[in-house]
């Protein structure tokens, strides 16, 4: 690896780079970007071009991160360890201080997450690399970009691999700007062979399992715009709206947000893997017990039971030395005669995938309706009507109104719990981000 110019070490390594992979490693510019949908090989490319600039600049320091340190070490620094060993390449890893230094040319790696980026300031670098840059904040960025000046380095260079999230910094700092030091690298979808040839259906499987939106962001590689944009694209009354009944003999499904003002909860049933929401609960300046009794008003005589879910918070002790799930669980010992079961997550799911899920099954990228919604949830229905994100972002706006989001919060908890892939499909094997 490395170029042919005096002084410069050089080592073979196998790697057969897709066609915007070689653009992006042939790049000579400052600061380089390599953007694209998931399964183009970013990771790959990314812990490539580090390897890479090891050698060209033999001796000197760089550095690898990532957005946060799980993800820099279950999947950044895996990638670049997994290429090491299986081509041989000597190296000693010291877990103590995060750092790597590569034998053959003594330069050194400096393993760093970026979140808190005041951080990042210190040693001079003749290169560095990012992980996933649309989940970095822009000041990481420029932090790194005033430490690229090691005045002993071959090539001073600062690059970065993602996947499109709208019109960001980093659109506007890569792509929009016209900077003559940054250039970047737009992979094509459908372009990794590699993966193709050990999954023939992996773009099959995503477009299954995402709406519409989704897919061409985080498949096909597009930029959209989010400003101002429905967070439940996917929903229609035409569509999604009817008059449902609960089935007798089969459980039902109680999801709460724990919110004071309104305290919110939707009633569902799961047929044949379809979502049918029967009812809501809403309580303005409402306790978790009030949400209980109007659960057991309408629904106590269900035989089948009920499975509850919610939100990570609902583990929280109050001042009463009881959390929300606690207050449930006492309550249905002593108030009902149905079996209860507890889905309950201690962390909840990032904002990201919860809405993916809950928009593929309003509607897939194939077309497929997999949810419906009895007409007289309103507020779930307004919910699915006005939730907004926040321009260019995937944050949803909660300051509009008071009253949103906090049915479609809930019933996204069950729908991440029960709808989720069971191995998410990717280049990392499972989801590090929230």
């Amino acid at each position: 690896m490395g170029g042919t110019d005096a002084g410069i070490l050089e080592r073979g390594i196998i790697y057969d780079p897709l066609p915007s992979q070689k653009a992006f490693h042939a790049s000579e510019a400052r600061f380089k970007g390599f953007s694209g949908p998931i399964g183009c090989g970013k990771s790959q490319a990314l812990c490539q071009e580090a390897i890479r600039l090891s050698y060209v600049n033999a001796g000197r320091p760089g550095l690898l991160g990532a957005p946060t340190y799980p993800m820099l070490r279950d999947a950044t620094q895996a990638t670049l360890l997994e290429i090491l060993d299986s081509n041989g390449i000597p190296y000693e890893h010291n877990k103590a201080e995060n750092t790597l230094t590569m034998r053959d040319s003594g330069s050194k790696i400096l393993f760093r997450p970026v979140e808190e980026f005041e951080r990042l300031r210190g040693t001079n670098l003749a290169w560095f690399g990012l992980d996933e840059l649309t989940y970095t904040q822009e000041a990481a960025w420029l932090r790194l970009e005033g430490r690229l000046r090691d005045p002993k380095a071959q090539h001073l260079c600062g690059f970065a691999v993602w996947t499109p999230k709208g019109y960001d910094w980093v659109y506007r700092r890569f792509l929009a700007n016209g900077r003559s030091a940054y250039e970047t690298i737009l992979a094509k979808p459908y372009e990794n062979r590699h993966l193709l040839k050990k999954i023939p259906d992996y773009y099959d499987r995503l477009k299954a399992s995402y709406d519409e939106t989704f897919f061409q962001q985080e498949v096909l590689g597009e930029y959209l715009s989010m400003d101002g944009a429905r967070a439940y694209h996917a929903f229609s009354r035409e569509a999604h709206v009817t008059s449902l009944s609960a089935v007798p003999d089969l459980q039902l499904r109680w999801a709460l947000d724990f919110n004071v003002d309104p305290m919110s909860s939707v009633i569902v049933q799961i047929v044949k893997s379809k979502i049918r929401v029967l009812d809501e609960i809403v309580i303005r300046h409402g306790t978790t017990q009030e949400a209980c009794e109007q659960f057991l008003e309408r629904f106590g005589k269900h035989r089948p039971g009920v499975v509850v879910y919610g939100d990570a918070s609902g583990h929280q002790q109050h001042t009463t030395g009881m959390s929300d799930y606690d207050v449930i669980r006492e309550y249905f010992q002593v108030h009902a005669n149905v079996p209860v079961q507890y889905r309950t997550p201690r962390v909840n799911p990032g904002v990201r995938e919860r809405l993916n899920l809950m928009n593929a099954k309003l509607r897939s990228a194939r077309g497929e309706i997999g949810m419906q919604v009895d007409q007289k949830c309103r507020e779930l229905i307004q919910d699915f009507e006005q939730v907004l994100f926040k321009a260019d972002s995937w944050q949803i706006d909660k300051d509009r109104d008071r009253m949103r989001t906090h049915l479609s919060d809930a019933l996204g908890y069950l729908i991440w719990h029960e709808c989720r892939p069971e191995r998410p499909i990717g280049e990392q094997p499972r989801r590090l981000l929230g």
